[in-house]
């Protein structure tokens, strides 16, 4: 098995990080026997380990009867069946038998056939093949044991645990009440195979585990409803964070400024987008030193409105719904920042998060008012529905000339902008 640079797979994990936000319309919910709302889901884990499970999902560019056979040890017995299920896939899909355990294949395309703007291990593919296994619903009531089987796998960890937690989403709010037996090692695991051999390296398995609880995380605050996450709501979630990897032992700082201290401290954008929502408008402030030496220092800027009416250019009734994950840019920005952190990444981080709601009152901003920027420089409003653009600029002049240090990165993100 060939190492991967672990500085070079900690780049992988924050520039990944970011761009892989899960929104609601990917999912396909599961019915648990609880009620609505909540956050639940299956447990989800990364180990080098092969357990017996109720099901066993086969993941690779290229399978064969012996790679799963081998790993199933079922022998002969089992070998023209498994046969028959790899041969009844016509390119790149999935299919599904029982051995008696239920037995899944996702057949992902090979590296041959795909173009040069796609990621040769197509995570997308990945996810949408689980998600048509109902991978959310299994995994609650039973055990699932995934394998993922590539002659490359060092190189595709991160974007594999990414793609697979992609297809388990934290949140649920049906209000049905379903009976489900669960079982006591209910839950999916996720092991790497290369050349035939499991990978043992334990630090690759902590990134996949690290990167898969951003993924989740951020997935799960783009599926909660406007009701449920506003700039106070959402507030909190970042000093959640913050306060856990304070206690796990990281330096992390975390700063809000909140309402009529933004219009007093020069953040007209944010200010003037979140002025007529129910709950006042923040910036927040995240930053992580890392015990030894920094390499670099790298700002993450991310644009979080949290519920995006359009403002008084009001969106029309088609193209409203779904103005929820507006905040995907900073849900990303904040799960990397979470991630690195935990893998003790030796860089130094500031996340910076405009929350806002753009709403509607007697104080809403206007087409033709003028704004000022915390840059300095004046903005004529002519389409209030182009909000990100303001908030973001704000997050951004923060961050080039508010931080005890200049940044050597700003790198930012938004849904939309």
């Amino acid at each position: 098995y060939a190492r991967i640079p672990w500085s070079l797979l900690m780049n992988r994990v924050l520039h990944l990080l970011p761009s892989l936000i899960v929104l609601a319309g990917n999912h396909n919910m599961a019915n648990l026997n609880t009620t609505a709302p909540l956050t639940t889901s299956a447990t989800l884990s990364f180990s080098p380990t092969f357990n017996e499970a109720s099901e066993y999902i086969f993941v690779g560019r290229s399978l064969s009867a012996d790679s799963i056979v081998s790993k199933l040890n079922c022998g002969d017995a089992c070998r023209d069946i498994v046969e028959a299920m790899l041969s009844s896939i016509d390119g790149p899909g999935s299919a599904t038998t029982f051995l008696p355990a239920k037995v899944s294949v996702v057949l992902l395309p090979a590296a041959a056939n795909i173009t040069r703007n796609n990621h040769p291990f197509s995570p997308h593919k990945l996810t949408e093949a689980l998600c048509g296994l109902n991978l959310d619903t299994s995994g609650i009531a039973k055990s699932v044991q995934i394998l993922v089987l590539d002659d490359e796998m060092g190189r595709y960890v991160v974007p594999v645990a990414t793609a697979i937690s992609r297809a388990l989403p934290l949140y649920h709010s049906k209000s049905s009440e379903v009976s489900v037996e669960v079982a006591d090692d209910a839950g999916v695991s996720v092991s790497f195979h290369q050349g035939g051999a499991m990978v043992t390296d334990d630090e690759l398995y902590r990134s996949a585990t690290a990167v898969s609880e951003g993924v989740r995380m951020a997935a799960r605050l783009g599926d909660m409803p406007p009701a449920e996450l506003n700039p106070d709501t959402y507030s909190a979630e970042c000093r959640a964070i913050a306060s856990k990897l304070k206690s796990d032992g990281h330096n992390v700082t975390i700063t809000e400024t909140v309402g009529d201290d933004l219009k007093e401290q020069g953040y007209g954008g944010i200010f003037g987008v979140g002025q007529a929502a129910a709950q006042p408008p923040r910036l927040v402030v995240m930053s992580y030193t890392p015990a030894g030496e920094s390499l670099e220092h790298i700002a993450l800027c991310g644009k979080g409105v949290c519920y995006d009416t359009g403002g008084l250019s009001l969106k029309p009734k088609s193209g409203m719904p779904g103005m929820k994950h507006d905040m995907g840019g900073s849900a990303g920005c904040l799960a990397a920042f979470q991630a690195a952190v935990t893998l003790k990444l030796p860089r130094k981080l500031t996340l910076v998060l405009a929350l806002v709601e753009n709403s509607i009152n007697q104080h809403a901003l206007r087409n033709d008012d003028i704004i000022t920027m915390k840059s300095g420089r004046t903005v004529e409003i002519n389409n209030t529905d182009a909000e990100g653009r303001l908030i973001l600029g704000d997050c951004v002049s923060h961050a080039s000339n508010s931080l005890d240090s200049t940044p050597d990165i700003i790198y930012d993100q938004a849904t939309l902008t």
